[in-house]
């Protein structure tokens, strides 16, 4: 009898463990058609055109006790036209890979992740950091050097105190080094310094306002200050955006606005990023609607104003039509 009240109690403690730790799969699938200048048209799915890269992701958490938790993530691109993988910096597992822990004090992670900036961008930004967003494509959320997400990237995140949020992201001397940061800079692969990126974040209600600023030694870095006001009916939002490039001749300065109208199922979203220095202004527009709340149709239209943006399949007017599903 005690035997089986020891089974029985080990059973039961075990059940309660599984049910402190939890994983999720989750993922988005997203392909479109696409017309660009210069080009015919075109199945696309993951270039600049598409509301989103496609992906599949695992995360997980861990109740450790006491309020902490030890938490994991890792995200694998695809492209949906040929299940090619390895996208988002051309590893498996290049969108997300990263552990870490949580508690009352916040969160801290180590790994691959996307950049404090950008969240700091995203938290106004009218079409949730899409492919095709002019404030992206024009300024490169924040000019981060690394793109939109670091490796060997060390990230504190604050509690949220009445709506406010800090996140700094940290990447030593030696890791950048043999990061893929020269492509955005005018300097020779190798000699990069440590970086440091962080965001400021207000979210409240109807107002989202956030600060963001990333710096990487010997290369530069970039500052953005936006903020976006849903009054109801409609939707506004506007930046001011600065890049400073260590060695650069000139540097990108500038401001977007834009503004969003939903009417039921339906949002329409016009946004214009303009660099005041090199005067060149790239123009989006985006419909949207709403099949279900994981499901999604869309068509844009994004101009890029100079042919900024870096790809062999984008032209100066570009259309675009898809469907996008969350799971």
């Amino acid at each position: 009898m005690k035997k089986s009240l020891i089974a029985l109690a080990v059973l039961a403690a075990s059940g309660v463990a599984m049910a402190q730790s939890s994983v999720t799969m989750y993922g988005v699938a997203d392909v479109g058609m696409v017309k660009s200048t210069g080009f015919s048209t075109q199945m696309s799915g993951s270039g600049i055109m598409n509301n989103g890269t496609s992906r599949l992701g695992v995360r997980g958490t861990e109740d450790l006790g006491g309020g902490l938790k030890a938490f994991f993530n890792f995200e694998h691109g695809l492209n949906l036209e040929n299940g090619a993988g390895s996208l988002s910096g051309g590893e498996m597992w290049s969108r997300a890979a990263f552990v870490g822990l949580s508690g009352g004090f916040g969160k801290f992670q180590m790994g691959r992740a996307l950049n404090p900036s950008l969240w700091g961008v995203a938290a106004w930004e009218l079409t949730g950091a899409a492919n095709y967003s002019a404030v992206g494509n024009q300024f490169g959320y924040a000019n981060n050097a690394a793109g939109h997400r670091s490796s060997s990237l060390f990230m504190y995140s604050t509690p949220n105190l009445g709506g406010f949020t800090a996140n700094l992201g940290y990447a030593t001397k030696q890791d950048n080094q043999t990061a893929t940061v020269a492509a955005f800079a005018p300097v020779a692969r190798g000699v990069a310094g440590a970086s440091y990126d962080l965001s400021v974040i207000y979210a409240n209600g109807p107002l989202a306002a956030a600060l963001s600023y990333n710096d990487t030694k010997n290369i530069g870095g970039g500052m953005a200050l936006g903020a976006s006001y849903d009054f109801g009916s409609f939707k506004l939002a506007g930046s001011l955006q600065k890049q400073d490039r260590d060695g650069a001749a000139r540097e990108s300065k500038g401001f977007t606005l834009g503004g969003t109208v939903p009417v039921g199922a339906f949002a329409l979203t016009v946004d214009i990023a303009r660099d005041t220095e090199f005067k060149d202004t790239d123009i989006l527009l985006e419909g949207k609607y709403a099949l279900s709340k994981r499901t999604f149709a869309y068509a844009a239209y994004y101009k890029d104003g100079d042919k900024k943006v870096a790809s062999t399949s984008l032209g100066k007017n570009n259309f675009a039509i898809g469907l996008r599903h969350n799971f």
